[in-house]
Parts: structure tokens; C-alpha cells; sequence
């Protein structure tokens, strides 16, 4: 499965099918999920002028990473920033069609308030996110070291600020400031390029952006 599965299965609810965070930090979450499985993939790479930079352009089999491969392409010479929205466009409902296709979740057409359209994503099967979450727990609560793949999840969790509600406090006998420092740890560590850093950075702004923006209008509501 890609980065962006990975993180969108924490991110949903097994039961309910909902986020745990709110739609627009999930979406700024996912698009930025992708740039960083290209950079640890080697296809993409960031300057010493933190531009970004295409090292690999052949074909990618997966669908949706051969695409997020484009738009990087498309915007080669910018900021990793000036992507990460685009990177996100549509992205979550193709992956949770994707996972419902591929039995991992189950869609759920529903309504709010008896009137507009909305689908739940409640899980089918387990078996695969398990495997995730105990990864990501084992690093976070026993303080074994993740590997890459594992640590870019768990780095891109921290910058959401939602490592508390993917691994609970209190469930596994640790305080929640603890948890942080380690996944804190775990981001800052020897396992990430310069280019994977700049990839979660540009995440992190823009998911703090996505959050001071929602805070502005409520503010204003």
C-alpha cells in the first residue's frame, strides 16, 4: 500500500468510519504523504536551494503515485510547498475507493441531518492497519526503532499533531507530552533524507495554515 493509505487508515475511525482530524488537515496530510514516499523512493530529491528536483522519471506502476510523479514534474525548480495542495486535490476519496475496492474498508452512504449525502469508510478488514498500528505503537510506547517507512508515518503524524489520537495515552500507560517527545524523536532522527525533512516541513506549514485558517473563521462565525 502507498505512504498516504497507510496514513489516512490511522487517521479513520475502524468503527464509526470517520476522520479523527478535521477533512482539510487529513487532505493537506495525504498530498504531503505522497511527496515524501517519492523522496524515499529516490524519484524525487530537494536542492541545496530547497527546490524541488526530479531524479527519476521513469514509470511508476502504482496509479496515483505515477501521477503525484507528474504534478512534481510539472512544478520542478519550486518550493515543496507549491505542491503539496496539488498533491492533495481528490486524493482522499480515490483512497478510500481504492481501499473499499480492495476489501480493506467498506463504504457507508449516509445523510447529515436527513438531507445532504455523506459515505463512511468503516473497516472490513483489519489485518493490514494492524500490522501498521502496532508498528507505529511499538516505536512510540516500547521505543524500538521504526523502520524508514514506519518513522515517515509516524513523522508525518507528529507534524498533523494527531499522534495521541493514533496511539491513545492512557491505554498503553504513558502520558500524552511523552508520546509527543518521542514521535518528536523519531522525525528528527539519522533515517530521513534532507529531502524527506523538507517534504514533511512543507506539510507541516501548510496543515498549521489548513488550522489557523479554520480558527480564523470560527472566530469570525
Amino acid at each position: 500500500m502507498l505512504l498516504a493509505e497507510d496514513l489516512l487508515l490511522l487517521l479513520t475511525d475502524d468503527a464509526t468510519g470517520t476522520l479523527v482530524v478535521s477533512g482539510s488537515e487529513a487532505d493537506v496530510a495525504l498530498g504531503g504523504a505522497q511527496l515524501v514516499e517519492l523522496t524515499l523512493l529516490g524519484r524525487v530529491d530537494i536542492d541545496e536551494r530547497k527546490r524541488l528536483v526530479v531524479r527519476d522519471s521513469s514509470p511508476v506502476d502504482d496509479e496515483l503515485l505515477a501521477g503525484a510523479l507528474a504534478t512534481v514534474q510539472e512544478r520542478e525548480g519550486k518550493k515543496p510547498s507549491s505542491v503539496i495542495e496539488r498533491l492533495s486535490r481528490k486524493l482522499r476519496t480515490r483512497l478510500y475507493e481504492r481501499l473499499a475496492a480492495s476489501g480493506v474498508l467498506r463504504a457507508e452512504e449516509g445523510k447529515v441531518l436527513g438531507l445532504f449525502p455523506t459515505t463512511r469508510w468503516p473497516t472490513s478488514s483489519a489485518d493490514h492497519e494492524a500490522a501498521v498500528r502496532r508498528a507505529v505503537t511499538s516505536a512510540l510506547v516500547q521505543g524500538t526503532t521504526p523502520e524508514p517507512r514506519d518513522a515517515a508515518l509516524i513523522a508525518l503524524l507528529h507534524a498533523l499533531r494527531s499522534t495521541h489520537k493514533v496511539v491513545d495515552p492512557q491505554e498503553h500507560g504513558v502520558r500524552r507530552k511523552d508520546l509527543d517527545r518521542r514521535a518528536k524523536q523519531v522525525a528528527e532522527g539519522d533515517w530521513a533524507s534532507q529531502a524527506v525533512r523538507e517534504s514533511i516541513d512543507a506539510m507541516m506549514a501548510a496543515v498549521i495554515l489548513v488550522a489557523s485558517t479554520a480558527a480564523l473563521g470560527a472566530g469570525a462565525s
